[in-house]
């Protein structure tokens, strides 16, 4: 009986833990745009100890072809469904234990969405501190608040003249006491609480106010000294700008309905819980109690609400163009394997040059003093060209931080002055943003342990222009500066999701197994820091890897480890000719059929797509692989190894336009894309300063996202539309009117709902200001804004 009983027990948990689990799947499927078996099988990948690059690229049939998106979307979600279902079984629990359970308040457990809904649910049950309508109730004030409620006709303070008592001294004190009651049964009914806080994400306003005396202090923040918009529609940047100057104590943030209708509106669904619809002295007594509970209690409530949602809300938005920016950053356009002269430009320190070879290997290092006080233009002409001439340079990399221009400009000059026996190396401008950071990192240190800090710096520029992807993985991505206002936002959150885009990139480009890096290789699906540190110990003490094969030599590295990592390790020239393409090796016996049936040997059918395209896939599954695997080995065979990164392209900046002071309205000049931020995009046109192209003068049409039409690492045509050069503020266009017409192109500009202010807890009431539309304010952006999008750092 004991074991029946068991197996019973045990039976019943597992149909619970497969209903929980096939809920999930629908809850995700719907979300995701898939089917619940898809999601399923992921699941069952993901759980399993599968990486997301390795399910999206080589376990299409399993998932059906999900991409990675949709799986970081998946197990996002997965994760805090399941926190939600472990919470729910919490809850559940402890109510049973209370003996309080009904079959209502289970179904209502049950049918909750998300944590906010199943926490209203549980206030009522939750173990709380000794509260006010504690006390009233054990003074016994309980039935005079049901009697108020049960006799409306009769005054409130007669019958709460029968509850004086030693403990109740006045029949005001018994009122008050039943008021207290009732407003905690108004705080803790979910409905009540659900209905008001979608009343509020529909109507409320967020504004903000300038504190006494803050206005010097927080002049950065002047577009938010008194500021009023909707809380539904508020962009991101603007949230975060007005939190961290409340965060600064610069100004105030009120989050409420409008005063003259909205307060009513929530007062009167108050009463409507209550039951309030005359006027008798009862209602009168209940009207006013709803609206103290809105006042002293659930307004407040709902403010931190909003508050803590405006602020998840903001982050999740800043985060996701944090990696938009960054996987556009990371996929740009490699120059190659050329040889490269790093510049990293300096006035009175003097100008830290690195040359790379092909491979990326330093080989020489010096630094010029051409600018003041030195002066030493000849002595930086003698030392470049000789370099140039030495190591065979193709490209010079110059950083675009302080000299930069004047640098280019003497590298300009001495280009013009080399003999034609010398090849004449192309001179690119490379954006240094965390260089500094890399250069002082114990990274670096490791690297090159008996180079200068500031030579590293040089080293880091170089060959981030030879290969972006693999250069930029050494630096953390935050100090990347591609971010809006990423030292704001949670930092968790933000580390996880760009580690992620990383992951994503390093995996989609593959990786040269025996010139990695380990920081390069610890990104890749299955390793991590310490094995990429092993394979390059192996790598160092025994050679280069001749086959995929041979990593099952490196020390900790397991067939679990090798299945995720291998398709994406590239061995060029080895010994088996399909490890220098993304074919996995468990389908190698495919890729042989199909170079049999091409009749040919297979380095020799590898890049012949003619041959490739008279075959059809479907003549190659089998039960192992699927017809999704089949096409992806045809495609790589036609082209092995692939890079999906574009072809390399720069900007050339105008001579004579070094310095903000340099710039006129109407100037047309070709720059680089840094950072795409919601409401448009910076581009450096090498002065030193990015200018900003408003999101209204992107494009000859409305635009609603930034990144629809440029990303970070594009090289793009400006004109330039305003200078402020005290607010170091430039105004660019790249609309083919020059930004005449943006207005007209803006047919849906975004408002800030701004009018009379609403209630607010300290402070005065805001004043009225003029409503204005954000997309065609080119000029009035917030300082503060502008200022933490253009730190490098």
């Amino acid at each position: 009986m004991l074991r029946l009983a068991i197996k019973i027990v045990r039976t019943s948990k597992d149909r619970a833990l497969t209903d929980t689990s096939a809920r999930i799947a629908r809850i995700i499927a719907s979300e995701i745009s898939a089917a619940p078996t898809q999601v399923s099988s992921a699941v069952t990948l993901l759980d399993g100890g599968a990486t997301v690059p390795f399910v999206a690229r080589y376990r299409k049939e399993a998932t059906g072809g999900l991409d990675d998106t949709q799986l970081r979307t998946l197990a996002d979600r997965l994760s805090y469904l399941r926190e939600l279902e472990t919470r729910r079984e919490a809850i559940t629990q402890s109510i049973k234990d209370q003996g309080k359970m009904t079959d209502a308040l289970a179904r209502a457990i049950t049918a909750a969405d998300t944590k906010s809904t199943l926490e209203d649910i549980y206030l009522p049950y939750k173990p709380k501190r000794r509260t006010k309508a504690m006390i009233a109730r054990e003074n016994g004030l309980e039935p005079l608040l049901r009697a108020i409620l049960d006799n409306r006709n009769t005054a409130p303070e007669t019958l709460a003249e029968t509850y004086v008592t030693e403990a109740v001294a006045t029949s005001k004190d018994a009122l008050n006491g039943a008021r207290d009651i009732l407003v905690e049964e108004l705080s803790e009914n979910a409905t009540l609480l659900g209905n008001l806080r979608d009343f509020m994400r529909k109507e409320a306003f967020i504004g903000s106010r300038v504190l006494p005396d803050k206005e010097q202090v927080g002049s950065k923040f002047s577009d938010y000294f008194d500021h009023r918009e909707k809380w539904a529609t508020i962009p991101s940047h603007r949230a975060l700008a007005i939190l961290r100057a409340s965060k600064e104590e610069i100004v105030s943030i009120d989050i409420a309905p409008d005063p003259e209708t909205g307060v009513a509106r929530a007062e009167g669904m108050i009463a409507l819980v209550i039951g309030i619809q005359g006027d008798a002295p009862g209602d009168q007594w209940l009207r006013k109690a709803a609206s103290w509970t809105w006042r002293v209690k659930l307004s407040l409530s709902m403010y931190l609400d909003l508050m803590t949602e405006l602020r998840r809300r903001a982050h999740e938005e800043a985060i996701s163009v944090f990696s938009r920016n960054l996987k556009d950053l990371l996929l740009a356009a490699p120059a190659g394997n050329k040889a490269t002269i790093g510049l990293d430009p300096g006035i009175r320190t003097g100008v830290k040059v690195a040359v790379v070879e092909a491979t990326g290997k330093v080989v020489d290092t010096a630094t010029i003093y051409p600018f003041q006080p030195k002066n030493d233009l000849r002595g930086a002409e003698a030392t470049l060209i000789a370099l140039m001439k030495k190591h065979d340079v193709d490209l010079i990399a110059i950083g675009n931080g302080t000299a930069s221009r004047e640098t280019e400009r003497m590298v300009g000059d001495i280009l013009k002055l080399l003999p034609a026996a010398i090849k004449r190396p192309t001179k690119v401008i490379v954006s240094e943003a965390g260089a500094s950071v890399y250069s002082a990192s114990e990274l670096a240190a490791a690297e090159f342990p008996d180079l200068d800090v500031s030579l590293r710096g040089a080293v880091s520029i170089a060959r981030r222009l030879q290969d972006p992807l693999a250069e930029l993985v050494k630096i953390e991505p935050k100090s990347i500066g591609v971010g809006q206002y990423q030292h704001d936002v949670d930092q968790r959150r933000l580390s996880q999701t760009l580690e992620a885009v990383v992951e994503d990139a390093v995996n989609a480009v593959g990786v040269d197994l025996n010139m990695a890096s380990a920081p390069l290789l610890s990104h890749v699906a299955g390793l991590g820091p310490s094995l990429a540190q092993a394979i390059v110990t192996h790598r160092d003490i025994h050679g280069a890897f001749g086959s995929r094969k041979s990593l099952l030599k490196v020390s900790g590295l397991g067939p679990k480890a090798f299945e995720q990592c291998a398709g994406f390790l590239r061995i060029r020239d080895g010994e088996e000719a399909l490890d220098a393409s993304s074919v996995h090796p468990e389908a190698y016996g495919v890729a042989r059929r199909i170079v049999d049936a091409c009749g040919r040997d297979l380095r020799d059918i590898m890049g012949d797509e003619g041959a490739l395209k008279r075959l059809r896939a479907e003549d190659f599954v089998d039960d192992s692989f699927g017809l999704p695997t089949v096409r992806d080995i045809l495609s790589e065979l036609e082209k092995p190894g692939r890079d999906p990164r574009p072809s390399f392209k720069t900007a050339s900046f105008t001579d004579g336009v070094e310095q903000i002071s340099d710039l006129k309205s109407g100037m047309l000049l070709e720059g680089t894309v840094t950072n795409v931020a919601a409401f448009g995009a910076f581009v450096d046109v090498g002065v030193h300063q990015d200018g900003l192209v408003h999101i209204s003068q992107l494009a000859d049409k409305y635009v609603s996202d930034p990144h629809e039409v440029v990303k970070a690492g594009d090289v793009v045509k400006v004109r330039v539309t305003e200078v402020d050069i005290p607010r170091k503020r430039i105004g660019l266009s790249m609309r083919k009117d020059g930004g005449a017409g943006a207005k007209s192109a803006s047919p849906k500009p975004e408002r800030q709902n701004r009018g009379k202010a609403p209630a607010r807890r300290s402070g005065p009431p805001a004043k009225q200001a003029s409503q204005k539309p954000a997309q065609a304010d080119n000029g009035a952006l917030g300082a503060a804004l502008l200022d933490a999008m253009r730190r490098k750092t």
